[in-house]
C-alpha cells in the first residue's frame, strides 16, 4: 500500500502574493531535514504538502519524527494513497487503518472533496465510509462530536488520501523567512528556549557562547554543544563561536567595583556579540532574559546591557515566569541537559550584592577606566567557529 505524509502549513496560508516564497523555504528546510533516510518528492496543494518518498525502504516513521520538529508546519498525517473509487476508498479506509479502529470506541468521517468533479458530495462519501467501518468493526460507534478518531477521506486532483488524526506540528514560520540572529547561550534553562522561540518565528539561528577556563571546564562547552543540538533539530544546523573570556573577566576583576562585575561582563559580552553577529550576517541578538528573575535583569539593567549593543537585542522569555520557561525546556528536551552542574562564565566573580539599579551614565565612568578595546577585539578575533547540527544528523 502506497503511504505519503501530508503536511498542513498553517499560518503560511495568510500570506499574499508573497505566500509561495515562504512556501518554498518551507520544502528546502524539509528536504534538507530529510535527505539523509532518501529523496522524496513535495507537492504543493492549497494549504495542504504532499510529500512522497521515492524510495521503497523509506521509514516514513522516522521521517515523520524528523517533520514534527520543522517549523512551518501546523499538522502532518500519515496516509494511504488510493483511487478515486469509492469502494475502493471503503476498503482501503478499513485495511489502512484496521489496528487502530480495533483500539477505539468512537469515531467520525470528514471528507474534503478539492477535485468538485468527483461524483459524489462531501457528506455521501462520509455516510458511505462510515457506513462500511461499522459494518466490519462491531466495538464502534459513531460520535460526531468527541470521537476519539477522525477518518479523514482527502479527494485531491489525481488521487485519494486516507489517514487519521491529524498530529500537531512545530508550528510556526519556517526558519529563514524572517532573517537571522544571534544567540547568547551560556548553558542554562533560558537561553535555549529563547533561540527556540525566535526559530519558530522564522529567525535563523547562530550562536555565541562565552568560556572562561580555567574558571569554567571543557564540560561546560561540551553542554552547549548539547544543548544547541537540541535546538537545532528544530532550527536546522547553528554555526556557533566560542569567545575566550577569561582576560576580559579577570580585567574586569581588577578594575571595576565589586557590585558592577556582572553588569560590566554583560555589557562586554553584548559588544563582542554584535561584532560576531555583523560578521556571521545576523541582525540581531537573542537573550534569555526574564524581567526581574536576576539582579541583572532588572528593568534598569537591562537598560543598561542593551546600551552595549549595536543590534536589536530580543528577549522572548522577558514575560515569562521560570516555571514557564521550564515547562517549554521540558517540552524541546534540553531541561535534563540545562541542568547538568557544570558552571558557565555568568557565575564567575559573580557580586554578593549586585547593583540593581545601575544608570548607563554611572557604567560608563566605571568602563572608562580601563582600555578594554585590545581585550575585545583580541576576543572576537580568536573565537573559534564551528557548525552543530541536530542530534538525528542533517
Amino acid at each position: 500500500m502506497k503511504e505519503v505524509l501530508l503536511l498542513k502549513d498553517g499560518e503560511l496560508a495568510l500570506k499574499g502574493l508573497n505566500r509561495s516564497t515562504f512556501e518554498d523555504i518551507l520544502v528546502k528546510n524539509c528536504k534538507r531535514r530529510l535527505a539523509r533516510l532518501g529523496k522524496f518528492t513535495f507537492t504543493k496543494s492549497q494549504s495542504t504538502m504532499i510529500v512522497e518518498p521515492n524510495q521503497p525502504d523509506i521509514d516514513l516513521d522516522e521521517a515523520a519524527a524528523i517533520i514534527r520538529k520543522v517549523f512551518g508546519i501546523v499538522g502532518y498525517s500519515r496516509a494511504a494513497v488510493c483511487e478515486k473509487e469509492l469502494p475502493t476508498i471503503c476498503c482501503i479506509a478499513q485495511d489502512y487503518l484496521a489496528d487502530e479502529l480495533q483500539n477505539i470506541h468512537t469515531f467520525k468521517v470528514e471528507a474534503k472533496r478539492s477535485d468538485k468533479k468527483f461524483p459524489f458530495t462531501s457528506p455521501e462519501i462520509c455516510r458511505e465510509v462510515g457506513g462500511y467501518l461499522l459494518s466490519k468493526n462491531k466495538n464502534l460507534s459513531v460520535d460526531v462530536h468527541h470521537p476519539e478518531m477522525t477518518v479523514t477521506v482527502e479527494i485531491r486532483d489525481q488521487y485519494a488520501f486516507i489517514h487519521g488524526n491529524q498530529k500537531k506540528g512545530a508550528g510556526g514560520m519556517p526558519v529563514g523567512t524572517n532573517g537571522k540572529a544571534m544567540l547568547l547561550i551560556s548553558g542554562g534553562i533560558d537561553s535555549p528556549v529563547a533561540g527556540w522561540m525566535m526559530a519558530k518565528r522564522g529567525i535563523a539561528l547562530s550562536a555565541v557562547h562565552f568560556a572562561s577556563p580555567p574558571y569554567t571546564s571543557k564540560r561546560a562547552e561540551m553542554k552547549v554543544h548539547e544543548l544547541l543540538s537540541k535546538v537545532a533539530e528544530y532550527s536546522g544546523r547553528i554555526k556557533l563561536y566560542t569567545v575566550h573570556f577569561t582576560d576580559i573577566q579577570e580585567a574586569i576583576r581588577d578594575h571595576c567595583p565589586e557590585d558592577t562585575f556582572t553588569l560590566i561582563m554583560r555589557r562586554h559580552m553584548m559588544r563582542i556579540a554584535s561584532a560576531l553577529a555583523e560578521k556571521d550576517g545576523a541582525s540581531a541578538l537573542i537573550t534569555g532574559e526574564s524581567v526581574g528573575q536576576v539582579a541583572s535583569q532588572t528593568i534598569y539593567a537591562l537598560g543598561c546591557t542593551d546600551q552595549a549593543a549595536s543590534l536589536p537585542v530580543f528577549r522572548p522569555c522577558i514575560g515569562l515566569d521560570k516555571t514557564e520557561i521550564i515547562d517549554i525546556s521540558r517540552a524541546i528536551n534540553t531541561f535534563e541537559t540545562s541542568i547538568q552542574p557544570y558552571e558557565d562564565c555568568c557565575t564567575v566573580f559573580t557580586p554578593k550584592h549586585p547593583k540593581t539599579k545601575p544608570t548607563p551614565a554611572l557604567l560608563q565612568e566605571v568602563e572608562s577606566v580601563f582600555d578594554w578595546t585590545e581585550l575585545l577585539n583580541q576576543a572576537i578575533a580568536t573565537a573559534k567557529e564551528e557548525w552543530i547540527t541536530q542530534e538525528e544528523g542533517i
